[in-house]
């Protein structure tokens, strides 16, 4: 059974920079194709970014060129680098194997002065 946790998540102003790290359990990151997905309080659940074992990523429109998803395969950890934040990119930011039923506890983002 794998097991993701999230962290690196805090309160930053609009335009600031953070690194979410996902620690992840019971499987192999450079094996599988890993994503990242954001859940704002009054929004569904969305796709961010993903990451293929052969290190090709997409990511959504609204994070295109101020987010940057990486992997340490060594430590068996993804990151997602973010820039340039904006106040809707505030929620909880989780990551997981795509389409995994298991999600972690995901981590805050909170983008205000």
């Amino acid at each position: 059974q794998e097991k993701y946790v999230e962290s690196g998540g805090d309160l930053v102003p609009p335009g600031g920079s953070l690194r979410l790290s996902c620690a992840g359990s019971g499987l192999s990151f450079s094996d599988e194709i890993m994503t990242w997905h954001r859940q704002s309080p009054d929004k569904a659940r969305e796709w961010v970014a993903t990451l293929f074992p052969g290190g090709a990523t997409f990511y959504t429109d609204s994070v295109t060129g101020r987010f940057t998803v990486s992997r340490d395969d060594a430590k068996n950890t993804m990151y997602l680098h973010m820039k340039s934040l904006r106040p809707e990119d505030t929620a909880v930011y989780y990551c997981q194997k795509h389409e995994s039923a298991t999600w972690g506890q995901g981590t805050q983002v909170t983008v205000a002065n």
